[in-house]
């Protein structure tokens, strides 16, 4: 009984490291994809100088990307925070006015950057249910200043 007792802990303790490590894993490639498509991103904004409404080009080549790299973030909600965000392909961004108190420019040619939020997917049911409104998994980051000249 002894060994009976010893065989199934070991068993036990083999399945928790497995699933550890596998849980890693799926959370490396995730937080990859994430990454990946933040910079993505933040590179075609700073090329389109900001302009990607829907159904422009930047918008296109934005969401061509997405589904070349396979990302998938459709719980993705920042709306109570005035971001644009486009649900289907789990990304969001805004706009913020570059604060200049040294006058360097002119009204005409305010500098703008924007902050882009992606998310890592971590859709496994049981987290999902004890933690619905984890939002620590969020990856943002910002574009350079960008001068609109009217």
């Amino acid at each position: 009984m002894r060994d009976a007792f010893g065989g199934v802990v070991n068993l036990s303790m083999i399945v928790v490291f497995l699933v550890l490590v596998c849980g890693y894993l799926a959370f490396n490639v995730n937080y990859t994809k994430a990454f990946r498509v933040k910079n993505h991103i933040i590179t075609t904004i700073e090329q389109y100088e900001g302009n990607c409404d829907v159904g422009t080009p930047c918008r296109s080549k934005i969401q061509q990307y997405i589904n070349q790299v396979g990302y998938n973030a459709s719980n993705l909600d920042l709306t109570d925070e005035d971001y644009v965000c486009d649900r289907t392909f789990g990304y969001c961004y805004k706009e913020f006015e570059v604060q200049n108190s040294s006058g360097a420019y002119n009204e005409h040619n305010k500098q703008y950057y924007y902050r882009v939020v992606t998310q890592i997917n971590i859709d496994i049911p049981i987290i999902n249910k004890i933690m619905p409104g984890l939002r620590i998994f969020q990856i943002s980051g910002n574009t350079k200043a960008i001068t609109r000249f009217e």
